[in-house]
């Protein structure tokens, strides 16, 4: 297979010579992040999820042709290779393709068919399957009877000589491929609840949901989604589903028996009876299993798809920039922890306040320690954690901040923040290094508040599995899953870039050409001699090289540092052509510092960008990226982005009624559309048939985690907690 012919025709946006350098770039060992920021003009301005889905096809292309040649040195090692197999792996496209071909060379535990040869069996099935009109069976199976070797009788060598040759019709890579295919086109998913009872006590257990609808269900599998996908294998994993793959056996039988049928009489029908057993016994059970599995793999990848277009929103989400905030972890019993943080980040004070029900609720008490605390940091807005008592804690904050704007006409707003994952970075050894002082409450406190001002650095800290925003994450592929949001959290760290003088270890490994321990080395080497004043500096760091310092570099800021192109993107590789650039036009670092440039952009397009371009020694994608940074350094990308909701009052889910009109954000986009937080502690559904008039895809074509959405409320069942949504305007009713 030619790879890079390949990788071009599933590319079509993507050049012939383009993805070679792309393949090159990444084989010479250079990260997504920087070829997607510093090798445009390589790469044709690929974003990097696109480079991402290359590199990974890249990836799976080359494991398919090293296990082509493994599988062809096998074969041909047993002396059986031919040109209609040399042919047939050849041609294969996937993985299943080339092991259906390597099945009966391989060796195989023991078998009925194995044994059957063991006991000399194999000419007679060869005999049988020859289907000679003349032959006798059991004349001739009768030279096989030997009671030493297991064959006692006659009818115990037929079954034997049928045994072997149902192991050749299901080792048929031809018959295996056309069953899949019809499989997977025509066939059936069918469920069964296997116990009723047993079920609705696990949902009323878990508190999730009923595998109800699955109790006597069937769809296509072609058309099957992949949310109901996972949803049946997990109903099948917990106990309470029986699963089967269904195609119409007759159809089936046909056509594994068909390619070995000839008019030979008796002989004829015993390799029918052998190729009906194939199916029962060998192929179906199989390919039932391999069609489910790519089902699972198809709605895992889905599932995949969706927590990476979902995290992606939640970590660019626009910081709460240089504001004092209280951070507020809800509870009942233990009461709710409180921590104060400055405009950076660092703890200012700590409490405890019991304004929930439980055995030591003191709401005026709670009024009083709080409304001390505001005071004496100028607390601007509070930040609460939306688990366990969010709902009482939030009405408590909002009659709170009433008071305070009647009492002093200090203005504090409130915003109900995820907790989701608040609680596993708590507990992590990480928590505990970070704040070794602090029980694991006070440190979700201090989470809570974080993730307010910098949701990127703060959930960085979080497995993103519990960050909330995915569906059946625990169920997926752990491998798979890893890499995929490794590379999110990567290309996110990067696209914002990272304050290299406060930046923690678990931000700093994320940087391309950076891991874990380079991190370390850096936050280390900071303590010791202080702030880096200079991109190079870094290089005086321990295990951090040129071919690091290269990859790394474009990404990391240094405010206040001594070159202003140390707060940019500009990757000091085109400092001496940025510094051309401006003196083409006049400029210098100073005007860069004083902000004096922004007509820089105009300039260029009226001298033209290829005549700047070259005049500086550059490409034109590079210089307009150099361009950008020049005219606004320091910028942060999620300064554009829309900021979050702050709140002042709250609603309860009883003040809400039919055709109410609300402002909300999106928590959650799923395939069956989207959770919104509209400010009534319990997120409301926006099913996809209430998106939009018209036809989407999936509700991700439309929505995204973090944006705000105007909706109406469609129904509300107070019993059950649940809001339906719709974002399709009501129409005025005639009167």
């Amino acid at each position: 297979m030619d790879i890079l012919k390949k990788l071009t025709e599933e590319f079509p946006s993507i050049r012939e010579d383009r993805a070679k350098n792309i393949i090159d770039l990444i084989d010479e060992g250079n990260t997504i992040p920087f070829i997607a920021r510093y090798r445009k003009e390589m790469t044709g301005s690929c974003d990097d999820q696109v480079l991402r889905e290359f590199s990974d096809r890249l990836t799976y292309l080359r494991n398919l042709e090293k296990r082509k040649e493994d599988v062809s040195k096998s074969i041909t090692d047993q002396g059986k290779m031919t040109d209609e197999i040399a042919a047939a792996l050849s041609a294969a496209t996937t993985l299943t393709e080339v092991e259906d071909i390597y099945r009966p060379f391989k060796q195989k535990k023991k078998t009925r068919a194995s044994v059957a040869i063991e006991r000399g069996l194999q000419p007679l099935a060869d005999l049988i399957l020859a289907q000679d009109k003349n032959l006798n069976v059991r004349v001739e199976a009768e030279k096989y009877v030997d009671e030493e070797k297991g064959v006692p009788t006659v009818d115990d060598a037929i079954a034997g000589a049928k045994d072997i040759i149902a192991e050749i019709i299901s080792d048929d890579a031809n018959i295996r491929k056309k069953l899949r295919n019809l499989f997977t086109s025509n066939g059936e998913i069918v469920t069964k609840l296997i116990d009723k009872e047993k079920e609705e006590k696990s949902a009323e257990k878990k508190g999730c949901d009923t595998y109800e609808m699955y109790a006597d269900y069937s769809e296509l599998v072609a058309e099957i989604k992949s949310h109901r996908v996972l949803a049946i294998n997990r109903g099948e994993k917990e106990g309470f589903l029986k699963v089967k793959l269904v195609f119409n056996e007759e159809i089936a039988k046909r056509i594994t028996c068909a390619p070995y049928l000839k008019d030979g009489g008796e002989s004829t029908e015993l390799v029918r009876e052998a190729g009906e057993d194939a199916y029962d016994r060998l192929i179906y059970p199989s390919v039932e299993r391999e069609v489910r599995a790519a089902l699972t793999e198809s709605a895992s990848e889905q599932a995949i798809k969706m927590f990476e277009v979902n995290l992606r929103p939640l970590l660019l989400q626009p910081p709460v920039k240089d504001k004092i905030t209280l951070g507020l972890d809800p509870a009942y019993r233990t009461g709710c922890k409180i921590a104060v943080v400055d405009g950076t980040g660092k703890v200012l004070d700590k409490t405890v306040v019991y304004p929930t029900p439980g055995p030591k609720q003191n709401i005026d008490a709670a009024k009083v320690e709080l409304k001390k605390l505001i005071e004496k940091y100028g607390v601007e807005v509070i930040s609460i954690g939306n688990g366990t008592a969010s709902k009482e804690s939030e009405i408590f904050v909002a009659d709170l901040i009433k008071e305070i704007k009647e009492e002093t006409s200090r203005e504090v707003a409130y915003v109900v923040v995820s907790e989701a994952g608040a609680s596993v970075y708590s507990a992590s050894p990480l928590g505990a290094e970070e704040f070794p002082d602090y029980d694991v409450a006070e440190r979700s406190a201090v989470s809570i508040a974080r993730r307010l001002q910098d949701p990127l650095a703060e959930l960085i800290k979080i497995d993103p599995k519990s960050i909330g925003v995915g569906q059946y994450q625990h169920d997926m592929d752990k491998k798979r899953l890893d890499s995929v949001l490794s590379g999110v959290l990567e290309d996110c760290v990067n696209s914002v870039g990272v304050d290299l003088n406060t930046a923690s270890v678990s931000l700093l490994k994320y940087v391309a050409g950076l891991n874990a321990g380079i991190a370390k080395n850096i936050v280390s080497y900071r303590e010791t001699n202080g702030k880096f004043r200079s991109r190079k500096e870094i290089l005086k760091v321990p295990k951090l090289g040129e071919k690091a310092f290269t990859q790394c570099a474009g990404f990391l800021r240094i405010p206040g540092g001594d070159n202003i192109l140390d707060n940019t993107a500009v990757h000091p590789e085109s400092y001496a052509a940025a510094e051309k650039l401006l003196a083409l036009f006049g400029y210098s670092d100073d005007n860069v510092k004083a902000g004096g440039i922004s007509d820089l952009a105009l300039k260029v397009k009226e001298y033209g960008e290829g005549k700047a371009a070259e005049a500086a020694g550059m490409d034109i994608p590079t210089m307009k990226d150099v361009v950008a940074e020049l005219v606004k350094p320091g910028r942060d990308i999620r300064d554009a982005l829309p900021s979050p909701v702050l709140r002042k009052d709250i609603m309860d889910i009883k003040d809400l009624a039919a055709g109410m009109e609300l402002t909300g954000t999106v928590r959650n986009v799923v395939d069956f559309g989207a959770f919104v937080d509209i400010g009534v502690h319990q997120d409301g559904l926006v099913h996809i048939s209430e998106i939009t008039d018209r036809y989407i895809k999936h509700p991700s074509d439309v929505l995204k985690v973090g944006q705000s959405v105007t909706v109406w409320v469609k129904d509300v069942d107070v019993k059950k907690n649940r809001i339906a949504l719709t974002m399709k305007k009501p129409r005025a009713k005639a009167n």
